[in-house]
């Protein structure tokens, strides 16, 4: 009784088509000092229906209503018929304390969902996977419309824009993100409002700022990223090789995570610059603008050549700071973190092809075998590769695929079963289509592989 009217022919928007009016029970409050204790009292007999609240303003009028207050009641109360009235509600109108009245609920285009609204629009054989889902970065909504649905994507359009006062933009992805350019960007059609793309998001409180249509950026990876900085140590190195902003790069610099963050597009080069710059993480991250397969190579041979550390300064207690310590005494002990020679992690997020770069890692760090275990306690890198695959409810067929296809790439054999191999499951991208995380220990015999 409270979803919006029905209009399957609807093309273009009409907002004052819904509307709907609902007969209803309210107990008016004939004393306003009692509202509060009659809410209480009458719990479980009033409305509950979400975004409406149950307090109105009395419905009848009279001399005596004048800043009265009424309680709207549920569906099954009827004004007209005490026989449905509740035990409490009886002894609150014999009380004197209310009475029921009839309440007429209107209900408008501005009360109802985006979900409702469609659900009253699109044909029922076309609701099974109707567009709720969609990507939201900055002030754009970007949405991957299915064929059924494109000739209502301007309705789509202008109720997803009604109703999230956030979004400025919506726009419709018309191609495969990576399957026409290397830079991961992807063509789209603009469908209503501001045709500006330049936005600002925030993730992890690292802020980035760019431009949507020249960069990769997908806001559901979120729990990726996090899950991987969240395996990163302060102190160790890290070789981000398909950075794009610096979703993983900037938060493991907040930790004190030595990062080389690199990615071919020039402009997502450029918004990385700025987010290193915004994030005051330039000490720890550093950014390039190279071929990934390249940078793999040349990163290894000049970490191996570099030497940088930075001080760390201890922020002082409530007492350092206080007046009453003396300032030679309120200074803590300065801590040097020493950059390694040697990157503990690789970050290859390009599932589209990220595994064909693997063979970029053989005889990576052939004559520098002395450096890693077991001449020393250092490991040789752990490689996080992500990828796509079919989807099945165990992923087993999909792990021992991703495998092969590691393998294949590496020159060396790695299986499922192995120690230090995770296969993660990321997220659904397409009904048949998942995206995996491939994580494993570098192999010595690729690591120091005569090329």
């Amino acid at each position: 009784m409270f979803r919006p009217p029905v209009n399957r022919t609807m093309r273009q928007l009409d907002r004052s088509f819904f509307q709907k009016k609902v007969p209803l029970a309210a107990a008016r409050v004939l004393d306003t000092k009692q509202i509060s204790k009659c809410k209480t009292e009458l719990g479980k007999e009033l409305l509950s229906l979400e975004r409406c609240t149950v307090v109105r303003s009395d419905p009848v009028e009279d001399g005596l209503s004048k800043g009265r207050k009424a309680l709207l009641l549920r569906p099954d109360i009827r004004p007209d018929d005490a026989s449905t009235w509740t035990q409490t509600i009886n002894q609150l109108v014999e009380k004197k304390v209310v009475a029921v009245a009839a309440f007429e609920l209107e209900l408008n285009y501005d009360y109802w969902t985006y979900h409702d609204i469609m659900d009253a629009i699109i044909p029922e054989g076309e609701q099974d996977e109707l567009p709720t889902g969609f990507n939201i970065v900055g002030h754009v909504a970007h949405l991957n419309l299915r064929e059924q649905y494109l000739p209502y994507k301007g309705l789509i359009a202008t109720v997803l824009l009604d109703k999230n006062p956030t979004i400025r933009t919506v726009i419709n992805k018309i191609n495969d993100v990576g399957t026409e350019n290397e830079y991961r960007t992807f063509a789209y059609e603009l469908l209503l409002g501001d045709p500006n793309l330049n936005v600002e998001v925030k993730e992890e409180d690292c802020f980035f700022r760019f431009d949507y249509s020249k960069v990769y950026w997908n806001s559901r990876l979120n729990t990726e990223h996090r899950r991987l900085v969240e395996m990163f140590q302060a102190g160790e190195a890290v070789c981000d090789v398909m950075a794009g902003v610096g979703p993983f790069a900037v938060p493991a610099g907040k930790k004190r995570v030595f990062v080389w963050a690199n990615d071919l597009n020039p402009d997502s080069y450029a918004s990385l610059n700025d987010a290193i710059k915004r994030n005051k993480v330039h000490q720890f991250v550093k950014p390039f603008n190279e071929d990934g397969r390249a940078f793999i190579r040349n990163s290894a041979i000049q970490l191996l050549k570099k030497d940088h550390s930075v001080d760390i300064r201890p922020r002082p207690s409530r007492d350092q700071a206080s007046s009453k310590v003396p300032k030679k005494q309120s200074a803590p002990p300065k801590q040097i973190l020493k950059q390694p020679k040697t990157f503990d992690h690789y970050v290859m997020n390009l599932p589209a092809t990220a595994i064909t770069f693997l063979d970029a890692f053989t005889g990576l760090y052939r004559g520098h075998e002395a450096l890693f275990s077991p001449h020393t306690e250092t490991k040789l890198p752990v490689i996080h590769v992500h990828c796509f695959s079919t989807k099945s409810d165990d992923n087993k067929e999909e792990k021992i695929k991703i495998c092969e296809a590691i393998s294949s790439h590496l020159g060396c054999r790695i299986t499922p079963e192995d120690p230090e191999v995770e296969i993660w499951d990321v997220r659904d991208v397409a009904p048949n289509k998942r995206m995996f995380c491939a994580s494993f220990r570098l192999p010595q015999e690729v690591a120091f592989r005569h090329i």
